[in-house]
């Protein structure tokens, strides 16, 4: 595909945005490049919360409530063995609808395993293991939008 900056181009870029709910498209081939971020629209309501009275809330606490544990959630995106998504676009996780995905929680990949399919530009673009291990989590469900570097499944 040559990349070109014609109206016609960037209003297909834009239709694509809209039609897969993506938040921006990036090209680039040489030393050219192209970038369409959609923003959404503007909301102006203002929510003001007046704090409870401090009587109210002393009346209803036990004198000495301990404090809720609260494990705080790890981010996925700075586990190890995180596999993020190399570009825009939806997400597969199988060849075709109905058919078995390529991975499933539990099973273990070899190096350059296909994961799944990102198809981006009426393109599909297989993701690849880039290390042996087993699938923790996947992140992802088919047919949904990714967007770069979002985190898609971990191997350990």
């Amino acid at each position: 595909m040559s990349l070109s900056f014609d109206p016609k181009t960037l209003r297909e870029l834009a239709e694509l945005l809209s039609d897969t709910g993506l938040s921006e498209i990036e090209l680039a081939e040489g030393d050219r490049k192209v970038r369409l971020v959609r923003t959404p629209p503007q909301v102006h309501a203002q929510v003001i919360a007046a704090p409870p009275p401090a009587h109210a809330v002393a009346a209803h606490l036990p004198a000495h409530a301990p404090e809720p544990a609260v494990e705080p959630k790890a981010d996925p995106s700075k586990h190890p063995g995180v596999v993020k998504s190399p570009m825009v676009g939806v997400a597969y996780l199988s060849a075709e609808p109905g058919a078995a995905p390529y991975v499933s929680v539990g099973q273990t990949v070899e190096a350059g395993a296909t994961l799944l399919l990102i198809e981006a530009m009426k393109t599909f673009n297989q993701i690849k293991a880039p290390r042996a291990g087993t699938v923790k989590q996947v992140f992802v469900a088919s047919g949904s939008p990714v967007e770069f570097d979002e985190p898609l499944l971990i191997i350990e």
